[in-house]
Formats: C-alpha cells, structure tokens, sequence
C-alpha cells in the first residue's frame, strides 16, 4: 500500500475517470476528499471507498468559486489533519467548434478545466506548505490536449493549457517539496464506469450510438485495446508515492500509444 497515511483530494469524482482514481488511491492506503460540483458523486464515491473499508468524505464544490475551494481544501485538514496529493480531474465536455460555441459555454469549460486547477493548485499548495507536508498535484489532461481534435475546441484548448500549467507549476513548487505532474488519458472503456455507477446506486447515461463510437476508438489506437479509469488510478498512485520522488514536470500517457502513433499508419493492418 504505496499511499498508506497520506491524505488525497480528487475533484470531479463521477462514477468514470474521477471515481476510478479515488478508488485505486483508497485502495493503496490513502484516505480521501471526494469533490464533485453535484452532490450525488461526492457522496456515492466516498460510501463506496467507506463501505470497503477506507476513509473518505464528500464535498461538494463549484471549483471555480474561491471560497468554496478554500472550504474543499479546508475539509482534508478537518477531516484527515493535512493534505498530501491533490488530483486535478474537474472537467465538462461541450464538444462545440470555435464557429459554433457561445462565448459564455467556452468561458465555463475553460474555467472549471483550467481556472479549478490554478485554484486548487493554490490552495492545495499552500495547505501542503503549512502542513509541511512534500506533497503531490497530478493534473489530469487528456488526448486532446496534445493533438488538434475539431470540434471540441475549448475542451482541448484548456487541456493543452494544463500541460504548460503543470510545468510551471512544477518549476514554482519544486522548491517547497512539492512535486507536480500530469496524466494523460485518451478515450476510456466506458464498461468499467458502467459497473461502477451501477455498485454506486447511481446512473450513468450515454449517448445514442456510443458503442459503435468505442469500437472506432479501439479499432484506431495502437494497442487495440482502450484503457480505463483503474488504469489512470494505478498511474496517479505511482505519481503521488515515494516510487516517483524524482519526477516533476511530466506527463505520464496512459493512452494505449494514441499520441505517439504515426498519423498515416492503420494499427488493424501491423
């Protein structure tokens, strides 16, 4: 148990990717802050975490709201006595164009993807500072961060944007022990959140037609095979442990080879 005794706060803990991580990291001894923007998700992800025996609590939080950010952080030292990893994972999707999106829907996908990192970021830095705690933030970005993705142009501008977040970030805090990196997922095997919003009593609803959109995914990625929320979980766990002391200012891909794939090769004909 790599994480035992340490204190983690995920954000954007749904029944998919954010759920998995706080699970993999309940699993490696962490106990856990789980936030969501709905109530449902914060608190179904930390009674799944309890219910096996691990420590959690919910809060629920606008990450782009200052106090309620501070109010987040603040929860993990009333809860737990500090704080030691923070995983940025908040986002939305609004797959819209730079010809088709409203000001307003970009402004609020760039704001809880970027602006709820800077904020946590903050806040969660400094909570680690005061504690003196050497702590852990892993950004959660995305595919879509690293290519030119069409209509879904906000969504991978902010994405590209966490990249050079966590790099900064990295240099800044390198010297107060905190180390900061990120994780790339690509586009994940909904099975598994599937079955996990089904063990939540909760519902997972996806669009017409996602099946055949998964098969193209999987057909398409170099490995044949798409990852999921356990497998970002197991690579978040070996970011915040002492197995990565050395490592700042990474990204770590767990994307089943899609981004170092050569554009014009077929991985169904190799």
């Amino acid at each position: 148990m790599r994480l035992q005794g340490k204190v983690a706060l995920v954000t954007g803990t749904s029944a998919n990717i954010g759920g998995g991580i706080a699970e993999v990291l309940a699993e490696h001894g962490a106990s856990l802050v789980c936030v969501d923007a709905m109530e449902r998700n914060a608190k179904a992800c930390a009674a799944a975490i309890v219910a096996t025996g691990g420590r959690a609590v919910a809060v629920t939080c606008d990450v782009t709201d200052e106090d309620q950010v501070k109010a987040a952080v603040s929860a993990a030292t009333e809860a737990f006595g500090g704080l030691d990893i923070l995983v940025n994972n908040a986002a939305i999707f609004n797959k819209k164009g730079v010809i088709d999106m409203p000001v307003a829907e970009w402004r609020r996908q760039v704001d809880i993807i970027l602006t709820g990192a800077f904020l946590f970021t903050k806040f969660g830095a400094a909570a680690m500072i005061e504690g003196a705690r050497r702590g852990a933030i892993i950004n959660i970005v995305s595919t879509a961060g690293h290519q030119g993705e069409p209509g879904n142009v906000a969504y991978s501008t902010a994405k590209g944007g966490l990249l050079n977040f966590t790099r900064s970030t990295a240099m800044e805090l390198v010297g107060r022990g905190i180390r900061v990196n990120s994780v790339t997922p690509t586009a994940t095997d909904p099975l598994e959140a599937i079955a996990r919003a089904e063990r939540w009593g909760s519902e997972m609803s996806l669009p017409a037609g996602w099946e055949g959109r998964i098969e193209n995914y999987r057909r398409g990625i170099p490995m044949q095979k798409l990852p999921t929320p356990r497998d970002y979980g197991q690579a978040v766990a070996f970011l915040a442990s002492d197995d990565a002391a050395m490592i700042t200012g990474e990204d770590l891909r767990v994307d089943a080879g899609a981004v170092a794939r050569y554009w014009a090769w077929n991985p169904e004909k190799r």
